[in-house]
């Protein structure tokens, strides 16, 4: 049964802001990390592109792979204990982060902070909604959507200020907000426990999905400096395809899978899952190329890049909330795919627009303007198409499912952005390297538009969208 579950007003606020602490600073960390690498690149004696990398990737790998598994644990110990234990993870992995003498140090840090991440995301969302009572969930969910934006929104300019002190900074502040909500939750969050306990996950899948992933970032990322054809990159991508078909072949057989392959039979779930994957490859890719281009071509401070690129990020929110209609209107498909080729045309116009000169209004600012349209448009619109694919007791599921979807196309753009930019000698070459990178950007980002195109129409889609178990082969739900 649920234990210790409560909807008094004191619980639900208590709760609610103990939640949006922790998803805060775990959303926070890709805006502040990404403005830093430049700084972790002269800190750690001008490593580079293809080490530093690793920063970025190993967190969006363990995340991904970990996120089902890990909110199946908690499903069976107890949300409390699963939040609180991925709070702690990640906020010691923050400390870790902000001492490391080296790169190898950093990378490692961030997989433990990533598995912390993993553990608290899918338990914050069911801490709030059993604080919550009935009549405002809705409102309870949108809010917990909306920490994201917020994050991103505030986080180039909040990690432009803590880099300008020190790159350890970016870290050092995961931990008093890590703190004061890991003691207030102890004491008043509730305690919430699933009636049955589900079958224990399976970790050597997860495992397998991380070595895979892993492979074909490594393959991507030294592609330049090993050459297509050694046996270094033929070795990382033939493990990475082998480690995949053993992960799928597990994800087949176990009764608590990473991922349930029935899921991927529904059409609208599998096509938004895909089209994400792709959108997040194009985004992860502009996101950092924006932040490199800034500091290492430009000159500009860090801070200075953070007030650069945050208009970008600034529009999403708005945005998002004022596509409902339009959705609801020409359906998910057409409005996801016009945001994928807004956000393609944005990086297109910096691949023509933008030359050595420092043109922040000319150059920079139109194109950040309207990627964050073209986020704005499609993100949410994926997001939502792929959860109303399903029928409500695979909401859970399926979500972490297209974030996994999310976090591999951010492994898979920084890997591609990494082979592509490589380290050009002089601002030629940069200029040269850079539109290379941003038509490959605008490229993904159209073969995320036609993958839109694809998706049903809600009501054609309705049908697929809840049948009964025992008619798609989907099994009774294991979470909570």
């Amino acid at each position: 049964m649920r234990v210790g579950e409560s909807n008094s007003p004191a619980s639900a606020a208590a709760t609610t802001w103990v939640v949006s602490a922790g998803v805060f600073v775990v959303n926070l960390d890709l805006f502040i990390v990404n403005v830093a690498m430049p700084a972790l690149g002269t800190s750690f004696h001008h490593a580079p592109l293809s080490s530093l990398s690793w920063v970025l990737n190993a967190y969006a790998i363990v995340f991904a792979a970990l996120l089902v598994p890990a909110g199946r644990l908690a499903d069976r110990a107890g949300h409390r204990r699963g939040f609180l234990l991925g709070l702690g993870v990640f906020t010691a992995a923050s400390a870790l982060c902000a001492v490391a003498p080296g790169v190898g140090w950093l990378v490692a840090a961030r997989m433990l902070q990533a598995a912390g991440a993993a553990a608290l995301m899918p338990t914050s969302l069911a801490l709030l909604l059993a604080a919550t009572p009935a009549e405002r969930r809705t409102h309870a969910v949108r809010g917990w959507a909306a920490i994201g934006g917020i994050a991103a929104g505030l986080g180039p300019v909040l990690g432009g200020l803590l880099v300008a002190a020190d790159w350890r900074w970016v870290f050092l502040v995961n931990l008093p907000v890590g703190a004061a909500a890991l003691a207030v939750g102890a004491r008043l969050l509730p305690d919430v426990r699933p009636e049955q306990r589900g079958p224990l996950p399976d970790l050597a899948g997860a495992a397998l999905l991380t070595l895979g992933i892993g492979a074909l970032a490594l393959g991507l990322v030294k592609a330049r400096d090993w050459g297509w054809s050694s046996a270094g990159v033929i070795g990382a991508l033939a493990a990475s395809a082998l480690l995949a078909g053993g992960f799928l072949l597990r994800s087949a057989r176990h009764p608590a899978p990473v991922v349930e392959l029935p899921l991927l039979r529904v059409r609208a779930f599998a096509v938004a899952s895909g089209a994400s994957l792709l959108f997040a490859v194009a985004f992860a890719a502009m996101l950092l190329t924006s932040v490199l281009w800034c500091q290492q071509v430009w000159g500009y401070s860090a801070l200075r890049t953070g007030l650069a690129i945050a208009p970008g990020p600034l529009v999403v929110p708005p945005l998002a909330l004022a596509t409902g209609r339009v959705v609801h209107r020409f359906g998910p498909g057409p409005v996801a795919a016009v945001g994928c080729l807004v956000f393609g045309a944005g990086t297109l116009w910096w691949a023509t627009a933008l030359d050595t000169g420092p043109h922040w209004a000319a150059g920079l600012l139109p194109g950040m303007l309207v990627t964050g349209l073209g986020v704005g448009l499609a993100l949410p619109t994926l997001v939502g198409a792929a959860a109303a694919a399903l029928p409500p007791h695979r909401f859970a599921t399926g979500s972490a499912v297209t974030t996994m979807a999310r976090q591999t196309g951010s492994v898979l753009g920084v890997a591609l952005m990494v082979t592509l930019l490589g380290s050009p000698a002089g601002a030629q070459a940069a200029l040269h390297a850079f539109r290379h990178g941003w038509t490959a950007t605008a490229i993904a980002a159209l073969l995320g538009a036609a993958a839109c195109l694809l998706l049903p129409r809600p009501a054609a889609a309705a049908p697929a969208a809840a049948p009964r178990p025992a008619q798609d082969g989907l099994r009774e739900p294991q979470r909570g």
